[in-house]
Order: C-alpha cells, then sequence, then structure tokens
C-alpha cells in the first residue's frame, strides 16, 4: 500500500495515529463524562460539545496562517501537541467540584488540535508535489493513520470504564498519546523536512509586474476562481459535518439510553467500529479506485464527494427505522446491530467524503494559501460540529426519528447541491 510514496508519510501516519489516540478517546467518553460526573443537562452538554468540536476545526485557520507565514508547518505542529497534552492533563484533573480545570483542558486541547491537524493535512500535499496523482491515495492513507487510533481509543475508554470506573484516567492515557505522536513526529523530522514549506512572500518585481504589462491578472483571477471554487464546497460540505458529529451525541445517547448493554459493549464502545470499518474497507476502496485509475474511469473527486453524501443519507435512514422499531421509547430494548449496522454506512460515506475533502483542497488551492484554503476546510468542519451540538440540545424534545428525518433530509439537499455545481467543482480536480 505504501509501493512508491515517500518515507515521510510512515512518520506522519503514526504521529497522527497516536495523536488520534488521545483525541478520540476523550471523544468517546466527553458527554458520558458531562452527563454522569458532572450530572449536566441535554441541552448544556450540546453547547459544550458544540463549542468544542466548533474550535477544533476552526482553530486551523489560524494554524494555517501560522504555518504558512509565521513557524513552518512542523513546529506548528509540535506546539499543538505540547498544548493538547497540556489540556489533556486539565482534564484528568478536574472534576464535579474542580469544573474550573475542565474548561481551562477543554480549551487547550481544542486549540492544540486545531494547530496541528491543519499543518498534518498540508505536509500531506506537501510530499506529493512531483506526483499530484497519488494524493487521493496518499490522504486515504493518512486517514487510515487517523482511523487505526480512533479505533484503538474507544478499546482503551471501554478497557478503563469497565475495570477502573473512571473517566479521569482515560483522559491521562490521552496525555500519553500525545507525548508518544511527539516522539514519533521528532523522529521522523528530517524525512518531513521537505514538505515542510511555506507560502512564498510577493516579491517587488511580482507586486509591480501587473502595473508594467498586467503579466500577473490572469493568475490573480484564477486564484480568486480557485478560492471560489473551494468556498463553494465548503459550504456544502457543512450539512455532511452536522449529520456526522451526532457519533458523538445523539448516536451515543441511543446506545446509552435505548440499546442493550453488555459487559464490554458500552455506550463508549460504539465509537470503535466507524475507525475499524474504515481500517478494513479503505484498502478495498484504494485498489478499487487504482483499478479504476488505470482503465480512465476513476471518478472525479466532488464525484466521489457527492456519493458519499448519499449514502451518508442512507445512514439517517437506518437510524430512523431503528427508532420507529423501539428507540424512541429510551428503554435499553433495541439490538447493538442497529448502531452498528449505521456506523459501517457511515463509514463508507466519510471515507468517500473527508480524506476526498482534504485531497481536492490540496490539488485546487493556490500555493501561496494551501494553509489557509486548508484551514477553510476545518472551518467548515467547524461550523457543521457547532450545528451537531446545537441540534444535540433538542434530542430529547423531539421523537428520535423526527430528529433522524431531518438529519436525512439535510444531507439530500447537500447532494443536490453538489450536482447543481458540479461543473465548477470539476473545473479545477484534476
Amino acid at each position: 500500500m505504501l509501493k512508491n510514496h515517500p518515507k515521510g508519510l510512515r512518520f506522519i501516519f503514526f504521529t497522527e495515529m497516536w495523536e488520534r489516540v488521545g483525541f478520540y478517546t476523550l471523544y468517546a467518553v466527553l458527554v458520558l463524562y458531562m452527563d454522569k460526573v458532572l450530572g449536566w443537562s441535554d441541552a448544556r452538554k450540546g453547547d459544550f460539545y458544540g463549542i468544542f468540536l466548533a474550535l477544533c476545526y476552526f482553530v486551523p485557520l489560524l494554524g494555517g496562517w501560522l504555518g504558512d507565514r509565521v513557524f513552518g508547518r512542523r513546529a506548528t505542529v509540535r506546539a499543538g501537541a505540547v498544548l493538547m497534552a497540556l489540556g489533556y492533563a486539565g482534564l484528568a484533573l478536574s472534576s464535579a467540584s474542580q469544573v474550573s480545570s475542565f474548561y481551562i483542558g477543554l480549551l487547550l486541547v481544542a486549540v492544540g488540535t486545531g494547530i496541528f491537524k491543519v499543518n498534518m493535512a498540508v505536509l500531506v500535499g506537501n510530499l506529493y508535489t512531483d506526483r499530484p496523482q497519488l494524493k487521493d491515495a496518499a490522504f486515504n492513507i493518512f486517514y487510515m493513520g487517523v482511523n487505526v487510533g480512533a479505533a484503538i481509543a474507544p478499546l482503551l475508554a471501554t478497557f478503563v470504564s469497565v475495570y477502573f470506573h473512571s473517566y479521569n484516567i482515560s483522559f491521562w492515557i490521552c496525555a500519553g498519546g500525545l507525548v508518544l505522536a511527539l516522539i514519533i513526529f521528532q523522529a521522523g523530522s528530517r524525512e518531513i523536512a521537505p514538505a515542510d514549506v511555506r507560502a512564498p512572500k510577493p516579491t517587488p518585481a511580482a507586486a509591480a509586474a501587473p502595473a508594467a504589462g498586467g503579466a500577473a491578472l490572469p493568475e490573480a483571477g484564477e486564484d480568486r476562481r480557485r478560492v471560489a471554487t473551494l468556498i463553494t464546497l465548503f459550504v456544502i460540505v457543512i450539512f455532511f459535518w452536522v449529520a456526522f458529529y451526532q457519533n458523538g451525541f445523539a448516536l451515543t445517547l441511543f446506545a446509552e439510553r435505548s440499546t442493550r448493554v453488555f459487559r464490554f459493549l458500552r455506550p463508549e464502545t460504539y465509537q470503535f467500529f466507524e475507525p475499524f470499518f474504515i481500517i478494513v474497507l479503505t484498502p478495498l476502496l484504494l485498489a478499487l479506485f487504482a483499478r479504476l485509475r488505470r482503465a480512465g474511469r476513476e471518478p472525479a473527486t466532488p464525484v466521489k464527494i457527492a456519493l458519499g453524501l448519499v449514502i451518508m443519507s442512507g445512514a439517517m435512514l437506518v437510524m430512523v427505522a431503528a427508532s420507529l422499531a423501539g428507540g424512541n421509547r429510551d428503554v435499553n430494548i433495541m439490538s447493538p446491530a442497529w448502531l452498528i449496522g449505521t456506523y459501517f454506512i457511515v463509514t463508507v460515506a466519510e471515507i468517500l467524503i473527508s480524506p476526498m475533502g482534504q485531497s481536492f483542497v490540496s490539488k485546487v488551492a493556490p500555493a501561496r494559501l494551501q494553509g489557509l484554503m486548508m484551514g477553510g476546510w476545518f472551518a467548515a468542519t467547524a461550523i457543521g460540529s457547532y450545528a451537531s451540538g446545537y441540534m444535540g440540545k433538542h434530542y430529547s424534545r423531539f421523537a428520535h426519528h423526527e430528529y433522524f428525518i431531518l438529519l436525512t433530509a439535510l444531507l439530500a439537499a447537500a447532494a443536490l447541491l453538489i450536482l447543481v455545481f458540479m461543473k465548477k467543482l470539476r473545473r479545477f480536480a484534476g
């Protein structure tokens, strides 16, 4: 799978894997911690869940600028990892009587995550300036690293819950994941260095070119069209993230309140299935797309994203059926198969949207705006994740099937918008 790929990708893969162990251990227990330890209402949990995720994905705008213009990619990645480690330590020291430590820890994790993740994504893209045809595959492999970590995390959280009955110990595990990530990243610094390219600064000669002969104007116009294309995609994928981040809120509450509980299949354990399915399915999809590419029939990246939106709407329809079959009653009677099946469908949609979206940004963004535009992708994720928490506030106010019908409608609207703008999106897709 790594044949023809640069060695730097291996170090990025394992750095990202251990960082995600930290993040997704927190993600698996965050709503449960606010519910069982802090004793917050659904409305308050929804506020903090949405704001936290929004910060994680909005701060990349700052992180992209820092990587582009100030510190460079590797230094910004290291700074983000340190902030996350400190944040997890703060969460580990928090309690119902020490909520200020929870607030500070959550803020540090959000800021650290934001400046870390955008520069990791840009590093991946920059490794392939001489082989752009492999970018889609590279981002799929990178995304596997994300999901290996994400699969390990809920298993660790479940083990700690079963044997130690403590979410705080899980937060210490999060901090340990970041320490390992830093060690691996530093070990691969030499291999990653060629991708640590800052955005070129305009020279006086370039600035004077339009006045002298207008030669730079067509390039500026091209850049504006590329940015406009990316903004169009960013707006559309917001709807996907609104539905996707229900896995940490509505689907977790469905697991806690409506699904049968077993010793080693607890509400936090369900976060394992999505990354597990990604690990299993990604090589199969990579092989399929490679075969189609050799035959000259590989779908363009925007087509993959549109297909992902349609599939995601199918996942929400499964939850509509699960709710009507008994989930609406909020009694632990539902088979785990409902949620596991939903996560399988969500996984297929995610593979077609998340890594493909980052690859699309890497292909389309002007060189001088790579970090900022990757930050824009994450900002769209931020808006969608905040909206997911805002919707989550109302999870108990609707019949659950009505809640999931609304999500299905949002995804159908997004798929329709992709089709409307398909010609524009395909123009720079390569």
